[in-house]
């Protein structure tokens, strides 16, 4: 389950590294070791297989949208994150994570949280191994995710609100790493292919379950690869599950949707359309920064997409060519997410909807063309959210 791109361990390409206090280091060391240490146990993989079909509820199905693949005029496939327990593909990394923290013996876990489905995922990962919990979440993103709010605290976490900053998913990670500084005892379940080495290799260990799955899956409904393949992006993880799985496929053209807000600068999230390269929360990667080259804040209607730094690997993607990286609108992700549910009776996440409008536009019309979109969440937690504007 190993990426293709990595060229070291850290890196891929000049992407990557560990950019932190010494104080971190140490720990970072030992949670490395665990980590390379575990993904080659065959005992710890069986444990870990086991809760993804029985506890998460893998494999996830692929889907033939047929109604939305009429509308837009060429073979649209879904492949069904949606349908995980807890509704979203991080459920694949906080078991995983989860597990990790179990063996080492962890006390707490601490997690960060932008649209409330990382910390549900690793709140209900937390109750189901008894371990003690708190999220980070921003204040902002408290307000427009009550529902997530609800249902982690019903889960047994505590939520605490980062307050700093535009107090949306960046500054939530500021608020988990300053914790994790001051209690280094604790366990950081980061949530997405951010932060620094091992946490990239981490999140794409565990989250390369839905690429695999979703490949073998595709040759048996089509006898084929698919000809595109579309993901969202706002920290990574999702797209990077799904990319994985056709990295070494050149006839595969792969395209990650960005946040764009409100279509102009600086109202984005599109950091790999409109960022720079260095260093943002302990890796080295493109991140969107202000007029004195500081980092800035975004803005995306989508609360889980709504941050101003990437994945080292995507930067790597980027860079090579292997993968295009798009901008969508509020506006166009609202109008897939209304249009994806007329038609398929499938209420998608506002961040998953950036992915289907993408789809929709750059496979518009092409017959005899087969994509495959990531639907990474379900849209409970969007639907009582004033959209009228849009």
């Amino acid at each position: 389950m190993e990426s293709s791109t990595e060229t070291k361990p850290g890196f891929y390409g000049e992407y990557g590294g560990a950019f932190v206090p010494p104080v971190l280091e140490p720990n970072l060391n030992r949670l490395a070791e665990n980590f390379f240490k575990l993904k080659n146990d065959p005992a710890f993989l069986k444990e870990y297989e086991y809760y993804l079909k029985y506890y998460v509820g893998r494999p996830s199905p692929l889907f033939l949208a047929e109604r939305l693949s009429a509308e837009v005029g060429s073979k649209i496939y879904l492949k069904r994150e949606d349908l995980n327990h807890t509704g979203a593909h991080k459920i694949n990394n906080t078991v995983g994570q989860l597990l990790m923290a179990k063996h080492m013996g962890a006390k707490e876990v601490i997690a960060e949280t932008g649209a409330g489905q990382h910390g549900v995922a690793t709140a209900t990962a937390a109750a189901l191994f008894g371990i003690p919990c708190k999220v980070f979440m921003g204040a902002v993103d408290i307000e427009r995710q009550a529902m997530n709010v609800s249902r982690m605290k019903l889960l047994g976490a505590e939520v605490l609100p980062a307050t700093q900053g535009s107090q949306t998913l960046a500054d939530a990670v500021d608020a988990a790493l300053g914790y994790f500084i001051e209690q280094p005892e604790s366990f950081y379940c980061l949530g997405s292919q951010v932060g620094p080495h091992p946490y990239p290799n981490i999140v794409g260990f565990f989250q390369s379950v839905i690429g695999k799955e979703a490949r073998e899956q595709f040759l048996e409904a089509e006898g084929r690869l698919p000809d595109s393949i579309f993901a969202c992006v706002g920290g990574g993880s999702n797209a990077i599950g799904l990319f994985q799985g056709f990295l070494d496929d050149s006839s595969v053209a792969i395209h990650g949707a960005e946040g764009g807000g409100e279509g102009m600068l600086p109202k984005t999230a599109a950091t790999l359309s409109f960022g720079k390269q260095g260093v943002f929360q302990g890796t080295y990667s493109y991140c969107l920064v202000n007029a004195e080259g500081q980092p800035a804040q975004s803005w995306s209607i989508a609360a889980g997409l709504d941050y101003p730094g990437i994945s080292p690997q995507h930067a790597s993607l980027k860079d090579s060519g292997r993968a295009q990286y798009h901008v969508v609108t509020d506006t166009e992700a609202i109008a897939a997410f209304r249009l994806l549910s007329k038609l398929e009776g499938i209420i998608p996440a506002v961040e998953s909807s950036h992915a289907i409008a993408l789809a929709m536009k750059l496979m518009k019309g092409k017959k005899d063309e087969v994509a495959l979109i990531n639907l990474s969440g379900r849209g409970d937690k969007d639907v009582e959210r004033e959209l009228e504007d849009y």
